[in-house]
């Protein structure tokens, strides 16, 4: 039997579901959450984008939001499509830092503005990782994926 860490279990546990989009590679670009709250079924959406951008981009800025607008830290089940993200949060954002925010080869990390500032709110929030296939009819990623097309759209429309 496992049982939680203390300040695990007396925080808030949501989910949150995020996906970024861009229309070419740089491009306009835009990002959405979805953040529930499992105990009520209350849900938060939220989505916005950038003229100029990656989709790499993107996908962080999701859960930077999502993130961001939590009131007090919580476990946080994130579920994304991007295996960037995931494993970046994961796996190699320690390194990174180990390293002054260079990779293995010694290059600048690419984002690291963004890396930054999740390395910020993961001390904050306890995270649980969870990948899903993009644009495989799991329903928060596919309406996070309208939202943020239809953001890159609303900047087209500027």
């Amino acid at each position: 039997m496992t049982t939680a860490k203390p300040e695990t279990k007396a925080r808030p546990h949501v989910e949150l579901f995020t996906d970024g989009a861009c229309s070419g590679n740089p491009g306009p670009g835009g990002w959405a959450y979805i953040l529930r709250h499992p105990a009520t079924g209350k849900e938060i959406e939220g989505s916005g984008g950038e003229a100029q951008t990656t989709n790499n981009r993107m996908e962080l800025r999701a859960v930077i939001e999502g993130l961001t607008i939590l009131k007090k830290p919580s476990l946080v089940d994130l579920t994304s499509d991007s295996q960037y993200v995931l494993k970046g949060l994961k796996e190699w954002m320690k390194s990174w830092k180990a390293r002054g925010w260079k990779t293995a080869d010694k290059k600048p990390v690419k984002n690291q503005d963004l890396w930054e500032q999740l390395d910020a709110l993961k001390s904050v929030h306890t995270l649980r990782f969870h990948w899903i296939r993009g644009h495989n009819e799991h329903p928060e990623n596919e309406r996070c994926d309208k939202l943020a097309v239809a953001a890159i759209e609303a900047f087209r429309k500027r």
